[in-house]
């Protein structure tokens, strides 16, 4: 017999098949993120170029941020799918990754102001890539907030996908912010990112957390997805016999 993704577009066939894969993630993310934030606490050196210990926060700063960046393009993807195949797992995809996503861009943001203060002596300043990651978060906050207001299900999932599908485009537009030729033209203080010269033990910090926080998220999404599965399959035959 062979076997098929697409069963699994099923809400009666995706919540047990979510429940199976749930713990591994749970066990990956708990494992790498431990690993990781280990390593790059007490494995990496004293002093990177200028800086001091502050610097060990970029092992949360950068994975957070590349997540919040990932799970919207993610989030996007899912609520296109909705709208071009009208499949109601995909929308509740979107949805789930929603509150993780938002959930990435604070974590963010607040260990963003916590470099800031130390290394720019502020808590905030109108940088070029600080700027779009807030109004990223508002986006996450945005969608939440106009799925929510919508009583009827179907009709929150279109609206809430295509303000997300708006939204796209501050995406390209915060990679190049960090990534910009020349930062003064910019006018940005936040450094560019690379990882040309990046110590191998940083880099190897980095990259495990970064994984971390991906199968984190793989995890709390598919929990909530197979919330969300319940609440609308409340009223079918497969859902009572549980």
């Amino acid at each position: 017999m062979s076997f098929s993704w697409f069963k699994y577009a099923a809400p009666i066939n995706f919540y047990p098949f979510a429940g199976k894969v749930i713990p591994l993630f749970w066990f990956l993310a708990i494992t790498l993120t431990g690993f990781g934030l280990y390593w790059g606490f007490f494995q990496t050196p004293d002093v990177l170029s200028d800086q001091k210990q502050y610097y060990r926060i970029i092992f949360v700063h950068v994975a957070a941020s590349w997540m919040s960046m990932w799970l919207y393009a993610m989030m996007v993807f899912w609520g296109l799918i909705g709208l071009v195949f009208n499949t109601r797992l995909s929308f509740m995809m979107a949805k789930a990754t929603s509150t993780t996503g938002a959930l990435m861009a604070f974590i963010a943001l607040v260990s963003g102001a916590v470099w800031g203060k130390v290394s720019w002596g502020t808590w905030w300043d109108w940088d070029p890539r600080l700027t779009m990651s807030l109004i990223l978060l508002f986006l996450y906050i945005g969608y939440i907030a106009l799925h929510s207001a919508i009583d009827n299900s179907r009709r929150a999932d279109k609206a809430s996908a295509v303000l997300s599908l708006v939204g796209l485009a501050i995406v390209p537009v915060i990679y190049y912010s960090v990534n910009c030729p020349n930062p003064n033209e910019c006018g940005a203080l936040h450094q560019e990112s690379s990882f040309k010269g990046v110590e191998s033990n940083i880099l190897l910090g980095m990259l495990v957390t970064a994984l971390g926080f991906w199968m984190y998220s793989f995890a709390t999404i598919l929990m909530r997805v197979r919330n969300i599965i319940l609440e609308r399959e409340i009223n079918t035959k497969w859902v009572s016999e549980l």
